[in-house]
């Protein structure tokens, strides 16, 4: 309908142009040269060309010829034609013309051919370019049906691929366009359920073609189509869109199982590491408790008081040591499955320190721990019981590092809408090298031989809070770990200039 349109507008505007030129020139009739007359009349056989068409160009060519001969050579008003020169314009100005409308049906058949050359290679690099990105495989294959149906509007398009229950058979993965019938699907099935016997490309029954998806002749899949008609250039596009896809295809694929690979590396390493970390600190604590066991068994009740009282502390604080260690990996497993839930409620600074001291039971030695707190600070919005283990965590790391006459400094200030503490000790610190991975579950530290768990998890459990955890070193010498807290919205916490920070010794 298109195409008939166009060559009834050609046709329209070329016959119009020959009368328009005919009424123009009809006055000057006597005057005008034969060349000059057949020069004129070749203009709206052209315009009729690029307008409609081969078709439209002989309709204007016939209809110039006339023109010419009735109104223009002698005698007029009829076909005869008197002299033979005459003859000679008649032929030259049809075979111009003729000429004329061959040319500028083929320059416009080039111009269209090598517009649709460029779309269709501005499709395919757009194409491309999506492909190489890192999308799931599904938008994947989207954006390869949705490239097929823009370019050859089948009736609809289908990706089948290899049944991961069934490498041999194939199923439906995406589609565009018209739902499939049963039937389709049946014969898709039926004549191409094995990737091994897939030709190149070939047509199927119930009007549909199939494209195979190969790398290097090895078939990934299928690209079926439906209702269309292709030529040589187009069947050598779509699969150009099949060598893409199949490319994309096997790339997700081989990241999928590169992924795959390094998750079980990784839980290997993890697996290896955490043994080694738990045995190391499980070691050590229950060494102690049976060696102290041992003792007071044996002393057959002749231990003095004091001696006595020291080996039940001493059995106390390791037994405090493993509480916290299976916390630790209590809190580990939480992380890991993703059970990690947020219980949010306006909490006091100085209870969160308070009651991270505390936990740390008969560890924490007599004036080990200074606090500087300010009365003023406003309430923060956070999970009470993960962020005391989160402190707790970094006060333990603190007093293994620390020497036994220096004491552990926490300190609280406000910054904006954020409450910082800040725990620092007067250690070795952290070496350059480590720093990098300080807050990885289980890395070891030189200056203490202890797995980083704790410290993994208290940045895991500040880090779901959506806050940070950060180190520096501390002035004089040391560790400095601060932790930032979220002030509790709609506060009217104004806070006071020239405050002195409350100070208080913590004695177990």
């Amino acid at each position: 309908m298109v195409q008939v349109r166009r060559i009834a507008l050609g046709t329209a505007v070329a016959f119009a142009g020959i009368g328009i030129c005919t009424a123009v020139m009809m006055p000057f009739r006597p005057d005008l040269a034969s060349a000059t007359t057949a020069l004129v009349l070749v203009v709206p056989v052209v315009a009729g060309v690029t307008l409609g068409g081969s078709t439209a160009g002989l309709l204007a060519a016939a209809a110039g010829f006339l023109t010419y001969d009735l109104a223009f050579i002698k005698p007029y008003g009829t076909l005869t034609v008197g002299a033979g020169q005459n003859w000679a314009a008649l032929i030259v100005y049809l075979i111009v013309v003729l000429l004329v409308s061959r040319l500028v049906t083929y320059l416009q058949a080039a111009r269209a051919e090598a517009r649709s050359r460029e779309r269709n290679a501005r499709r395919l690099y757009r194409l491309a370019q999506r492909l190489i990105a890192d999308q799931p495989l599904p938008e994947l294959l989207e954006e390869v049906l949705e490239t097929v149906a823009v370019t050859f509007r089948p009736r609809w398009a289908a990706i089948l691929l290899p049944d991961p229950d069934s490498p041999h058979q194939l199923g439906v993965v995406a589609t565009i366009g018209e739902d499939l019938s049963d039937r389709e699907v049946h014969t898709l099935s039926a004549e191409q359920s094995r990737l091994q016997s897939l030709a190149v490309s070939h047509p199927t029954t119930a009007g549909m073609m199939s494209v195979a998806l190969d790398v290097q002749h090895r078939p990934v899949g299928i690209l079926a189509v439906s209702d269309i008609t292709l030529g040589a250039d187009d069947r050598e596009l779509l699969r150009a869109y099949a060598n893409q896809a199949a490319q994309a295809i096997e790339r997700s694929q081989l990241q999928d199982a590169a992924l795959r690979s390094e998750s079980l590396e990784a839980s290997e390493r993890w697996r290896k590491a955490m043994v080694g970390a738990v045995s190391h600190d499980l070691r050590t604590p229950l060494a102690t408790i049976k060696a102290a066991v041992t003792a007071v068994r044996e002393s057959d009740g002749h231990l003095a008081p004091e001696d006595r009282d020291e080996l039940l502390g001493l059995i106390e604080g390791q037994s405090d040591d493993l509480a916290r260690l299976v916390t630790n990996l209590l809190d580990y497993t939480r992380i890991e499955s993703g059970s990690l839930q947020l219980h949010r409620e306006p909490t006091s600074v100085e209870d969160i320190v308070v009651a991270a001291v505390n936990a740390l039971g008969r560890t924490v030695r007599d004036a080990a721990i200074t606090t500087h707190v300010p009365d003023a600070l406003p309430p923060v919005d956070v999970d009470e019981l993960l962020m005391i283990q989160a402190v707790a965590n970094l006060l333990e790391n603190a007093l293994r590092h620390s020497p036994p006459d220096e004491p552990v400094e926490i300190e609280a200030r406000r910054s904006g809408m954020l409450v910082c503490v800040t725990v620092r000790d007067h250690g070795t610190g952290v070496p350059d090298a480590e720093r990098e991975h300080i807050f990885d579950m289980w890395t070891t530290s030189d200056g203490g031989g202890r797995a980083g768990l704790g410290l993994g998890i208290a940045r895991a459990f500040v880090e779901a809070h959506g806050q940070q955890i950060t180190y520096l070193d501390a002035p004089g010498g040391g560790a400095a770990f601060t932790v930032t807290l979220p002030v509790q919205p709609g506060s009217r916490f104004t806070p006071a200039e020239g405050w002195a920070p409350r100070e208080s010794a913590v004695h177990r």
